[in-house]
């Protein structure tokens, strides 16, 4: 096996508490894994800092934000949410994993749950799932009808342009995991006596429905990716990966005073199709037929 060429750098990082911290995790000594979660920390933990600046900037200005997190199940979309949401101030923000809505619920305008539940000003709302439920998990199994389906596809454009001239921000994320990852990810919660509680019916047909729900997020992507609320698709089989881009995003989308000390964000630009956030080429948009999950 060939030797893993370390930088002075990497050998500085190796030789931190934290990099020492992972070289002892395992048995036998993984170098490569070691560095790479060393740099995952050291990255994570400046950008949770700026996170924190973020915040306060919210809160002074009174400003609202939403951050929408959608994706197969098991993508990482709440572990993604725990990251960001580790250190902020928890009376300034909100967590929104909704149940299936109640009796009088289903009576009401379906966005009018999500309504209910948008940020007061000061205040950040992350939602673990958000109203796009309508677009794909409702009809794939069979939770609306064909009417109600393109009822909220003819209106959800309308109701987020509301949002964002209401003074809100949104911003829309999608965790792309392969069918393989999901189906390894599955495996390891049911075979975990503190996890298999998260299995869901759902859940259980969700590989079997696997392209019937590419469908359904296909047209998502197509009708609902527009220049006020673009998808932001992150690859996400890495959940290291997903965590950090995924909060390089919203810093870098939110207008709050940035300075020297301020990590290296993403520079943002405008695409006609959904921007596809990959480990080895970043904010690049590719054809909806040549996506994963």
């Amino acid at each position: 096996m060939a030797e893993l060429p370390l930088s002075p750098e990497d050998l500085e990082i190796l030789n931190s508490k934290i990099g020492l911290k992972y070289l002892m995790a395992d048995k036998k000594v993984n170098v490569e894994r070691a560095l790479r979660l060393a740099r995952y920390e050291l990255s994570l933990r400046s950008l949770q800092t700026e996170l924190i600046k973020m915040q306060q900037w919210v809160i002074e200005q009174r400003k609202r934000v939403v951050i929408l997190f959608e994706g197969r199940d098991a993508a990482g979309k709440g572990g993604a949410i725990r990251r960001m949401t580790a250190h902020i101030n928890p009376r300034h923000y909100r967590i929104m994993a909704l149940p299936k809505p109640t009796e009088e619920e289903r009576g009401q305008w379906y966005f009018q749950r999500y309504v209910n539940r948008l940020p007061k000003p000061g205040e950040i709302v992350f939602f673990d799932r958000s109203w796009y439920n309508r677009a794909v998990v409702e009809p794939v199994n069979g939770f609306c009808t064909p009417e109600e389906y393109a009822i909220f596809m003819g209106q959800v454009n309308h109701f987020e342009k509301m949002i964002i001239e209401s003074g809100t921000y949104l911003i829309k994320f999608y965790f792309s995991i392969t069918k393989e990852e999901q189906a390894r990810r599955f495996k390891d919660i049911k075979s975990s006596p503190l996890k298999k509680w998260k299995m869901t019916p759902v859940d259980e047909r969700a590989q079997e429905l696997w392209d019937i729900y590419t469908e359904y997020k296909q047209k998502m992507f197509a009708e609902t990716h527009t220049p006020h609320a673009p998808w932001l698709i992150i690859e996400a089989n890495q959940k290291t990966f997903a965590r950090v881009e995924a909060t390089r995003q919203v810093l870098a989308r939110l207008p709050y005073p940035k300075d020297e000390s301020t990590p290296e964000l993403p520079e943002i630009t405008l695409s006609r199709e959904p921007i596809r956030i990959c480990q080895n080429e970043e904010h690049t948009s590719r054809p909806l037929s040549n996506q994963p999950g």
